[in-house]
């Protein structure tokens, strides 16, 4: 099933899949090329819209926990690209230090905490969890929603290594953004591989910055189909030192919508799309759904008390200072009547499989995370099917799913880019 587009204006997008469909050579190659110079992130969650005009991604996460949503026949291609990941990082390696998020006491990121623990198991590796939370003095026993536990445990630094009790590993794997600061065991380690770096952490990394990267990736995926890159990249711009209780640096944030719109409704009128344009202005660093605004007039900005509401904090109640201004893309596709977008999930260079995030209380141009949404794996429930040319465009889901998969591994690829250009260890030898 392929969700239903409730916009007649589906012509771009059709004409674009046909695009991908019939470049499909021409795509993988291109790919492949990119990863011959660039290194893949870990893994990837790439939330995606749909305007039926316009597809493009609005967030890449480098941390992602939603791999609880994909469907048990998805988890082979996760395992295989598990394996392919960890031979070109640590061939020989036995065991995988897992260090989960925080919220361990969420049912749902714990089912995502047992997922990846079953996929590196039958990787091949003896998987083990520690906590970056310093107070874990002993193991602990977290339940889960099917009624095992997994054992958390508390990190155990020696020398330059770092692991648990009675436990060595190659390969850290980081399941936890560190958006609170990077704990003092996780700096200057030797001979063993943290994944994602530090500075994938959002205690470096912005949203813009990322952002400036896939309008890279994208201007060179374009010229290579003979298409606008607009169709798939959100226009962006970026404000820092906001003071949300004083108002301080909203100005800049004013000029940057009042600009974003301008633009797009300028193109807007170059495709014919009778739709009001609208921006979203969000913290530039991860905030787990907090701290998001959608815009349509720049008069909406000159109410301060309704800014400081929407826009005060972020997650765990810090203070937002830098945003992205971002060009809002509409979700005109449906699930059962309610708001859908797709989410496409990723290991090392591989689609491994995806979802619909689906919310009945929300509208096409607000953010579909939070209370209230549930995840769909309709359309991505048979990832191992492959694309089927010359089936009419928006009619295949596994023509659909491709579609969605380059797209996914276009903010992949920008992933790379992002952290070669942010990555201190490089800098010394610039």
């Amino acid at each position: 099933m392929v969700p239903h587009l409730t916009t007649a204006l589906t012509g771009p997008i059709n004409e674009l899949e046909q695009r991908i469909l019939e470049s499909m050579p021409a795509i993988e190659r291109w790919f492949r090329l990119e990863w011959m110079e660039h290194t893949p992130p870990f893994y990837t969650s790439v939330d995606l819209r749909n305007a039926g005009f316009k597809l493009a991604p609005v967030s890449t996460d480098l941390f992602p926990d939603s791999f609880n949503h994909l469907t048990p026949e998805m988890l082979p291609l996760a395992v295989q690209a598990a394996m392919a990941a960890i031979e070109k990082i640590c061939p020989e390696a036995r065991n995988l230090l897992l260090v989960p998020d925080n919220q361990t006491d969420d049912p749902f990121y714990m089912s995502h905490v047992q997922c990846l623990v079953q996929i590196f198991t039958q990787a091949g590796l003896n998987v083990r969890l520690g906590s970056a939370d310093e107070s874990l003095k002993a193991p602990r026993q977290l339940p889960l929603p099917d009624g095992s536990e997994l054992t958390l445990e508390p990190l155990l630094r020696t020398r330059g290594r770092l692991g648990l009790k009675d436990f060595d590993p190659c390969t850290i794997l980081l399941n936890n953004d560190l958006a609170q600061g990077v704990p003092r065991a996780l700096h200057g380690l030797h001979e063993q591989y943290l994944l994602p770096p530090l500075h994938a952490s959002w205690t470096v990394r912005r949203k813009s910055r990322h952002f400036h990267s896939y309008e890279e990736v994208a201007k060179k995926f374009a010229k290579l189909l003979g298409m606008d890159p607009w169709l798939i990249n959100p226009l962006h711009s970026q404000c820092g030192e906001v003071d949300f209780e004083t108002t301080e640096g909203v100005d800049c944030i004013r000029s940057n919508v009042d600009a974003a719109l301008v633009k797009v409704r300028r193109k807007y009128k170059e495709y014919g799309i009778n739709e009001k344009p609208f921006v979203v202005v969000k913290a530039d660093h991860g905030n787990r759904g907090s701290g998001v605004m959608t815009v349509r007039d720049v008069k909406e900005l000159d109410d301060a008390a309704a800014l400081r509401r929407r826009m005060g904090l972020a997650k765990d109640g810090e203070g937002i200072t830098e945003v992205i201004i971002q060009e809002g893309v509409p979700s005109y596709e449906r699930m059962h009547s309610a708001v859908a977008e797709p989410v496409v999930c990723l290991i090392d260079r591989y689609v491994i499989g995806g979802f619909y995030r689906v919310h009945a209380g929300r509208g096409i141009d607000e953010n579909l995370g939070g209370p209230g949404s549930s995840f769909v794996p309709l359309a991505f429930a048979e990832s191992t099917q492959l694309p089927r040319p010359g089936v009419k465009p928006g009619a295949s889901a596994p023509n659909r799913f491709y579609m969605y998969g380059v797209i996914g591994r276009l903010a992949m690829l920008a992933v790379s880019y992002e952290l070669e250009a942010t990555d201190p260890a490089a800098e010394k030898y610039d």
